[in-house]
């Protein structure tokens, strides 16, 4: 009797695909909590690799995973495409699975700005419905190079270089962004060897849109003049200057414990003594905390607080966001308006 063919090992998984799953599982192990996780997916190649990478390494660490998927209400047929993904998704075994119409119009800030609020909002939501130990974004490193040269162009500070950060709150939610390190290209391949249709949003090709445009011309541009390697170096600086951030933001909220004054605000003495890259941190956890809307806070609201610090000519308040005025009062800086 003839003895039976040797089995036939299973086919090795594409690169592409190999690199996100390696990318997702990096970032689940160790995850605290049993909740599941839920990936945030908009059917775009990135969020669509990511969720499928999801559903293959999460069970495979005990961990139950599903999918949410917003639809904005922005473009004809968002409503069916939502309902597709959630149909794919519920195929690839993520559970629980959500779709969830938002409201952009009428939000205050530009449309990109109005649609990340409500699109997170829901994302939060979604996450404490379910118990959800974290949220799943699928930037790439691309999206993070395009990120760092928008800050460029705004002339941001270290922190807005820093670009996306991977691991973040919003409103106690923990939101993670495992594919920092991984290309679009990968994400898109990935797609293509699991037999993935994924979507082309128009959006991330009208030239209305800053971040369209330095995607089809700005960053394409760097790559012809200094060679491929500039994408990986751009998000190679947000990541270290996130590490600096991170220092200075740690000295700066023991620093702002340092320099409370005992008839409330801030003493003038203590804050001129800080170096000025702790000040300002200092100044702009205070703002903050004196309830000025962080979307609203600039370095300019910032720069008059300084300057009643540093640059003291017996000037009235400054002005933060929201009507709020902060002057020099015998030698702190407290709330509220009137002479110095």
């Amino acid at each position: 009797m003839p003895a039976a063919p040797p089995a036939r090992a299973p086919a090795a998984p594409a690169p592409a695909v190999t690199a996100v799953r390696l990318a997702v599982r990096r970032l689940l192990t160790g995850l605290p909590g049993d909740g599941p996780v839920l990936v945030a997916c908009s059917g775009g190649a990135d969020s669509l690799a990511l969720a499928a990478a999801t559903a293959f390494v999460a069970p495979r660490l005990g961990r139950p995973a599903g999918l949410v998927t917003v639809d904005h209400g922005l473009q004809p047929g968002s409503a069916e495409r939502a309902d597709a993904v959630a149909g794919w998704a519920r195929t690839a075994g993520l559970d629980p699975v959500d779709v969830i119409p938002v409201r952009v119009s009428g939000r205050p800030g530009g449309p990109e700005a109005a649609a990340r609020q409500a699109r997170y909002e829901a994302l939060v939501a979604a996450a404490r419905r379910h118990g959800a130990a974290s949220v799943l974004l699928g930037h790439t490193r691309d999206d993070q190079a395009e990120t760092v040269l928008l800050a460029l162009a705004r002339g941001a500070g270290p922190r807005g270089l820093a670009g996306m950060p991977e691991r973040r709150e919003w409103d106690g939610v923990p939101l993670l962004r495992p594919l920092l390190d991984v290309t679009r290209s990968d994400t898109r391949a990935a797609c293509a060897a699991l037999g993935l249709a994924a979507w082309a949003d128009p959006h991330n090709t009208d030239p209305a849109y800053a971040r369209a445009r330095v995607r089809a011309e700005a960053l394409p541009a760097l790559v012809d003049a200094l060679g491929p390697a500039v994408v990986a170096n751009l998000a190679r600086t947000a990541r270290l200057l996130a590490a600096d951030t991170a220092a200075l933001d740690a000295l700066a909220d023991a620093a702002l414990a340092d320099v409370r004054a005992a008839g409330g605000g801030l003493s003038v003495d203590g804050l001129a003594a800080l170096p000025a890259a702790v000040r300002t941190r200092v100044l702009h956890a205070w703002a903050r905390e004196l309830g000025a809307a962080p979307a609203a806070l600039s370095h300019r609201h910032v720069a008059a607080l300084d300057a009643l610090v540093t640059d003291w000519r017996g000037q009235g308040p400054a002005h933060l966001p929201g009507g709020l005025p902060v002057r020099r009062l015998t030698g702190r800086l407290v709330q509220g308006g009137g002479p110095a």
